[in-house]
């Protein structure tokens, strides 16, 4: 479902059109609106240049996001398969001690 959800981001209201929900839209705005109010505290910037300083910003966060992410997955990539190596050993240590019960 599509939904039409009113924002206010720096002081001006836009029509958002999304499949996701009312509160995740805003929560989006609100981060961009926050990124956009830090940019343009000290007043030296345009409107404009303010939107692209944030927008920057919010990529960054972004990107950092995603890298964090991918590390992660990596992390516990390699310990299936450091587990996977253990329980191979394990295994194999368990057929050992079985014939050396056996031989007896």
């Amino acid at each position: 479902m599509i939904n039409r959800i009113v924002v206010t981001i720096g002081g001006r209201d836009y029509t958002m059109v999304a499949a996701e929900n009312e509160d995740y839209v805003r929560r989006c705005a609100e981060l961009v609106n926050q990124q956009l109010q830090e940019v343009l505290r000290d007043g030296r910037l345009s409107q404009a240049d303010g939107a692209v300083l944030a927008a920057m910003n919010v990529a960054d966060m972004l990107l950092k996001e995603q890298e964090a992410s991918e590390n992660l997955r990596r992390q516990v990539k390699e310990n299936l398969e450091e587990a996977n190596s253990l329980k191979l050993e394990l295994s194999e240590a368990k057929r050992e001690i079985f014939k050396l019960g056996t031989k007896k």
